[in-house]
């Protein structure tokens, strides 16, 4: 990890070192050109930048080469027009749902309480919706400092049963001060009948609303060639709609050059066709399920 002009930027790779903001698509860069200027100067290799627009800016602004991204996004006016009028019937009643079985959701400061609950429900389980779950495992600590991230420009909110924490999520508030974007959202399977998830989606669209938000960004809608999931409809369900931004890929070295012109930026998964990436998938899940035959619905 290193700063430029305040920004946190991850270095990731090992034959292309690649920049990128940390916390981007919640986070943006100001001035990206003088951002580049600067990653260029520095003594540390770095053979490529990447960033995107927010999903306010769908037409490209700069003449770096770019392809397209897509962001999962949520226009808000007020939070009882979503839930009227933008929410799925579906959507509504899960979260409806969640009150009815006894779920209360309440925004909570960062404490060490609200980081033990946090750390248990990465616990769970080492597999979600089909994936290797990448918080399952790590120590309390490693749960704090990854969750003390942006704490000046963040919400935080819990689904609690009594005093038990079974889910929440992170909300992180872009610095220009118009929108925000869901940084984690996680819940217990074990009590996913009572879905919470539902309920802390539409306490994100209540805090955006009542802070004078107009966007709520959910990552991406699809990602890479897999267009449709379970993810993506969940995410439909609770109104939120695939915008197309631009993504730059800046070269800064003669290697950077090299690996955009070789699309050695993309990872080897990328470059599958999506007829075999799905019967990986199909072999990935059922190889998990007799792994793990514990986790039942987490997958």
């Amino acid at each position: 990890m290193i700063e430029v002009d305040g920004t946190k930027i991850q270095v990731r790779g090992s034959l292309v070192k690649i920049a990128r903001l940390d916390g981007e698509k919640f986070l943006f860069a100001a001035d990206p050109e003088r951002m580049i200027q600067t990653l260029r100067n520095r003594r540390q290799r770095i053979d490529l930048f990447t960033f995107i627009q927010r999903a306010t800016e769908t037409s490209p602004k700069y003449s770096y080469p770019m392809e397209w991204d897509n962001l999962a996004a949520l226009s808000i006016s007020s939070f009882d027009y979503w839930w009227n009028q933008q929410l799925g019937f579906k959507a509504r009643n899960k979260a409806k749902q969640a009150q009815k079985k006894g779920v209360e959701i309440r925004e909570v400061p960062f404490s060490d309480d609200l980081v033990k609950g946090i750390w248990e429900i990465y616990n769970e389980t080492p597999v979600r919706q089909g994936r290797k779950f990448p918080h399952y495992g790590k120590d309390l600590e490693t749960v704090r400092r990854e969750e003390a991230t942006y704490l000046d420009e963040s919400i935080f909110v819990g689904a609690f049963l009594g005093e038990k924490l079974v889910g929440f999520i992170k909300i992180l508030i872009d610095r220009d001060g118009n929108q925000a974007g869901l940084l984690n959202i996680v819940s217990l399977i074990a009590e996913r009948d009572k879905a919470p998830t539902n309920a802390l989606v539409a306490a994100a669209v209540k805090a955006c609303a009542s802070r004078g938000l107009s966007l709520l960004t959910y990552s991406n809608f699809s990602y890479g060639k897999k267009q449709r999931d379970s993810l993506s409809d969940f995410k439909e369900r609770n109104a939120f709609q695939r915008i197309d931004v631009p993504r730059y890929y800046v070269p800064l070295t003669a290697l950077g050059h090299a690996a955009l012109r070789l699309k050695l930026h993309h990872r080897l998964a990328d470059r599958i066709p999506e007829f075999a990436s799905e019967r990986l998938r199909e072999f990935r899940d059922a190889w998990y399920k007799r792994r793990f035959p514990s986790i039942g619905e987490a997958s």
